[in-house]
């Protein structure tokens, strides 16, 4: 027999360690392969890139480049506002977001009446004797009425609705001259105005005296050069808001006019229901029959 040296490789006689390690397969546990890097990653993030790229490429419609201080400043005049709703019936007296926030910069309004006021509001639009007694003073200034908004383009049934709330409305005693002059109240006359709006028309200046101002106060309380005085603001504010000069608006013609009657109510009052209580006032026959109607003088039975 060969010695055992002769026989291929020395014969180790140490145990032999099972376990892992390198070269020692089908002994232990099986080795474990290190993960292998996701390919799929990044085609996934190529193709973002591209999409995202894609999209920032492709033209984004923003909409009418609005009207800045400056350009309003150098007499560009701002569009018509549209009704705000979509569609042929969209509600005219609804304003949207961006429209309020226009007016307010431009114009200083704000928002509805709280909740308890516009209770009280209609409350007194119930008193029967109240609404008698105030057509009855409107139909003494119908000839200032027709002959003011003629001369100036205004829808006369705009002015005898304004006049119709805003006598109703009337604070008690705010036109008895000793209250208007001692500084009580702010707005004067049948169409609650103030001397601010004598200021924007140039018949008051900023720096007025103080004789001025009693001066300016008595013509506020006259009621028809209150009227007059009226007519022009919602001359001026057409202006401004670029309506179509010598055009007498009609609520009924289309929502793009009557959007505009309930804009210069809007700005007129500065609540944002008003507008529709002007518009509904607009529609009562009485006083349409008290601004159109014939009037004959009564005849004598005798005759």
């Amino acid at each position: 027999m060969p010695p055992l040296a002769a026989v291929g490789k020395p014969f180790s006689l140490l145990p032999v360690r099972l376990g892992r390690g390198p070269g020692r397969r089908g002994l232990g546990r099986p080795e474990r392969r290190p993960a292998l890097p996701k390919r799929v990653a990044l085609p996934r993030r190529v193709g973002l890139v591209m999409a995202l790229a894609l999209v920032a490429a492709l033209p984004v419609n923003r909409g009418p480049e609005p009207q800045t201080p400056s350009r309003l400043q150098h007499g560009a005049q701002a569009p018509l506002l549209h009704p705000s709703t979509p569609g042929e019936g969209g509600d005219p007296l609804q304003f949207s977001a961006s429209e309020l926030q226009e007016l307010q910069r431009r114009f200083g309004v704000h928002g509805p009446q709280p909740r308890i006021a516009q209770l009280f509001t209609s409350g007194i639009d119930q008193l029967q004797p109240l609404r008698n007694h105030t057509l009855a003073r409107i139909e003494e200034l119908r000839p200032t009425i027709l002959s003011e908004s003629a001369r100036q383009g205004i829808n006369p049934m705009l002015v005898t609705a304004v006049l119709f709330d805003e006598m109703r409305h009337a604070k008690p005693g705010e036109d008895l001259p000793l209250a208007a002059h001692s500084g009580l109240f702010s707005t004067h006359g049948p169409a609650q105005l103030g001397l601010g709006e004598m200021v924007h028309q140039g018949l008051l200046s900023p720096e007025a005296s103080p004789e001025e101002i009693v001066e300016a106060r008595r013509q506020l309380l006259d009621p028809r050069q209150n009227i007059s005085l009226l007519v022009g603001k919602f001359a001026r504010l057409s202006k401004a808001l670029g309506l179509p000069p010598g055009r007498v608006l009609q609520a009924s013609a289309s929502p793009r006019e009557a959007k505009a009657l309930a804009t210069l109510a809007y700005l007129h009052n500065g609540k944002l229901d008003y507008p529709r209580r002007i518009l509904r006032s607009m529609q009562d026959p009485e006083l349409h029959a008290m601004l159109y109607g014939l009037r004959r003088p009564p005849v004598s039975p005798l005759i």
